[in-house]
């Protein structure tokens, strides 16, 4: 038989009769006092909305629309799940970011089973990145799709992991340019390349690719160079599309990132090595679109605390619905701590004033009679 305790002293309680509204009632044998234990649901209830964030239910279709259930679980909207520290090295990471709107850019790292972490910023930086990458061990190699400030945070946070850009984006980016039905020799010549890109599987497939893009810019040199003007005389070049898409094949050939994946040296530590974020794209980024998909109309806030619970609830080893509720901050947690540090800020800023309006004469004369104490 479970036993009560004592909250104040931690001894055995026993039947003290009910209260008024039929809740038992139970005395502390050791301290004398009675009370009435109350049932904390707070995990279970947390372990309902879980269930419903990622599931297609809608509350349309609960019980009173939804409205009860909006009230037990609106509480779990103000807290902030967030990402654990891992230390433990991977051989291989993917990290990409997600928008939620034109200002909230979620960015995720991951490895092929877990994600190990995930950070808010307003656009992808190398700020954004390193505040991201610091929190987890660095791996043999990265995968990325070459967005903003990442390669200067790689250099900070992970200086010896090697950085494989993803061969489907560099697609990708070449076929923006070039559409997938170029008017011209040269675009056409150009998309065909790039769709070899998909299917290079050694290093003498990746340097016949390269000898075949060298070889057609040197034919290609003079149509590429051709410039239009406009009626008030200024130049421009012709084909600018075309040439930049050839500038972002150069920019990722100089940097050495599109054949990370048939690196030899790498090859005795990974065994599979990807050459694309297909598993963050297509494992982790998909699913949280059609999570917000289903769950349409959400606010923003929302909206991202729900890429944060699914995130931590995908993470190695996620806390219990009691722990977490015990140990993740609140927006009143976090709005504390915010007033607190404005306080100590202001009572800093306030000492610093303290004395600077004493006058040097109030103490010091300038008479010529001698003041022994000047």
């Amino acid at each position: 038989m479970k036993h009560v305790i004592c909250p104040v002293c931690g001894g055995v309680c026993t039947k003290y009769g009910k209260t008024k509204a039929g809740t038992q009632r139970w005395h502390c044998n050791k301290c004398a006092i009675s009370f009435s234990p109350k049932i904390d649901n707070s995990a279970k209830q947390l372990k309902v909305f879980l269930e419903w964030l990622f599931s297609k239910e809608r509350q349309k279709d609960m019980p009173g629309e939804g409205r009860t259930f909006r009230r037990k679980t609106a509480k779990f909207w103000n807290v902030w799940p967030l990402p654990p520290v891992v230390e433990a090295s991977r051989e291989v990471l993917f990290v990409d970011g997600i928008y939620l709107n034109r200002h909230a850019c979620i960015l995720i790292c991951c490895d092929r089973q877990h994600v190990l972490g995930w950070y808010l910023c307003r656009y992808e930086h190398s700020g954004a990145w390193i505040a991201l990458m610091s929190r987890i061990g660095e791996p043999e190699l990265v995968v990325s799709d070459g967005g903003s400030g990442f390669a200067k945070a790689l250099r900070k946070t992970w200086p010896h992991a090697k950085h494989q850009r993803c061969v489907f984006h560099a697609f990708c980016q070449i076929k923006r340019y070039t559409t997938t039905q170029p008017k011209t020799a040269a675009g056409i010549e150009l998309y065909a390349l790039s769709k070899e890109l998909l299917h290079i599987e050694t290093k003498e497939g990746a340097a016949k690719w390269v000898d075949m893009f060298v070889d057609w810019m040197a034919r290609y040199s003079r149509f590429l160079s051709q410039l239009t003007y406009d009626e008030n005389g200024n130049s421009r070049f012709k084909h600018e599309r075309l040439i930049k898409a050839k500038n972002s094949i150069i920019r990722l050939l100089k940097e050495g990132t599109m054949f990370t994946y048939l690196d030899a040296s790498l090859r005795d530590k990974i065994d599979d090595i990807p050459s694309t974020t297909n598993q963050i794209e297509g494992g982790i980024n998909s699913r949280l679109r059609a999570m917000l998909r289903e769950h349409r109309g959400l606010s923003i806030e929302r909206r991202i605390k729900a890429v944060f619970w699914w995130c931590y609830m995908h993470s190695p080893d996620p806390l219990s619905a009691s722990e977490i509720l015990k140990t993740m901050p609140t927006d009143k947690s976090i709005a504390d701590i915010y007033q607190k540090m404005h306080d100590a800020g202001k009572h800093n800023a306030s000492i610093l004033h303290w004395g600077d309006a004493v006058v040097w004469s109030e103490l010091h004369t300038s008479s010529e009679y001698p003041v022994h104490w000047d």
